[in-house]
């Protein structure tokens, strides 16, 4: 099944272009702007990693390594489109328009961590594995019907694959034939689980085949062959022609969270060896080595201007108003149980007020 669906490739390890592949139809100024979305991405991951280990947020999801599969994949969409992302691609939420603030703040525990900006569709980050799919083809339904030309994209990993939210939602979306890009990162590894211990197909892709959805396979470090991968899919959607299954094979350098220790389950030293030729940033820069496009006073000022960035939405963050306990209890149900209600009362009495 692998010879069915090839890697899609079109800037290699050394930073090279397959000829065929239609890189005129981006600019050398695109790149350079792929490059520093990618650069913002990996160091809030940096950062915030360190703000874990000193206490300032809780247990933290890194994605350092997956910044090309993401960063891509969100820069094919445009303003009005829907993303629902999992508890790890703060890349690609970022990328599309979320509050970096924000995004801290959701690893504070805070309910504002899950609210995008005005006018920007990102469902909150789904915790459950895979629940976001039929959610995805649902939003993606209600713009057909509505006679729109939005689409969804929906973003998961390989374990996700495993589960029944994932074969509902994709029936789902092929027998209503909704503008639907179901995007997986295969990182090799739910949590523990090796991808050959988990399914028995060689391949996520040849997944879609069983409901007769358009479906491939692409270098999840090669940003460029994830953006055209990933906008070809949302121009199907646009034009009424259905779902798409993509598959990004990709490598995240660290944990499964802060809470994991992956060197109980895998082999740590191919993620020193894939930093020196997989890595989706260094295989930007060598290409624009290559074109003679790179400067180093260039990516200084960048990431200046990133951790500037940064520092500010810590700030924000650590600044941020202490939270109202009671909100624990105002989005369980619309009207309160009499079990939610003693809660309730029992909160409100410490507190010292009545309901």
């Amino acid at each position: 099944m692998l010879d069915k669906f090839p890697m899609q490739q079109i800037l290699n390890e050394e930073g090279k272009v397959n000829p065929d592949a239609g890189i005129d139809k981006i600019s050398i100024e695109q790149i350079k702007h792929f490059y520093y979305l990618m650069l913002r991405a990996r160091l809030l991951d940096k950062k915030s990693v360190k703000l874990q280990r000193q206490g300032r947020i809780g247990t933290y999801v890194q994605y350092e390594g997956q910044e090309a599969a993401q960063v891509g994949s969100a820069a094919a969409l445009e303003k009005g489109d829907w993303m629902f992302p999992t508890y790890r691609d703060h890349a690609a939420t970022l990328t599309f328009g979320h509050s970096m603030r924000n995004l801290l703040l959701n690893w504070r525990g805070r309910i504002e961590g899950g609210l995008p900006p005005e006018g920007i569709n990102i469902f909150p980050p789904a915790i459950p594995i895979a629940s976001q799919l039929p959610h995805a083809a649902g939003a993606a339904w209600a713009e057909k019907k509505r006679g729109s030309d939005r689409v969804s994209l929906v973003y998961f990993g390989d374990g996700a694959t495993s589960e029944g939210d994932f074969h509902e939602g994709l029936n789902f979306a092929s027998v209503f034939q909704v503008p639907a890009v179901f995007f997986n990162q295969n990182n090799g590894f739910a949590i523990s689980v090796p991808m050959e211990k988990q399914m028995n197909t060689k391949t996520i892709a040849q997944k879609g085949l069983g409901y007769d959805m358009e479906c491939a396979r692409v270098d999840g470090n090669d940003i460029l062959a994830v953006y055209f991968a990933v906008k070809e899919a949302v121009e199907r959607a646009r034009k009424g022609e259905g779902p798409t299954l993509l598959e990004a094979v990709t490598w995240r350098y660290g944990a499964h969270t802060t809470a994991d220790d992956p060197s109980k389950y895998r082999d740590q030293s191919e993620s020193e060896k894939r930093r020196e030729t997989t890595d989706p940033l260094l295989r930007l820069e060598r290409y624009l080595k290559n074109e003679g496009e790179w400067e180093d006073a260039w990516t200084a000022a960048l990431q200046e201007d990133i951790n500037k960035e940064i520092e500010t939405a810590l700030e924000e963050m650590e600044n941020y108003p202490e939270p109202d306990m009671s909100q624990l209890f105002d989005h369980v149900f619309d009207v309160p149980t009499w079990t939610i209600q003693e809660q309730i009362d029992e909160h409100l009495a410490v507190k010292g007020r009545k309901s």
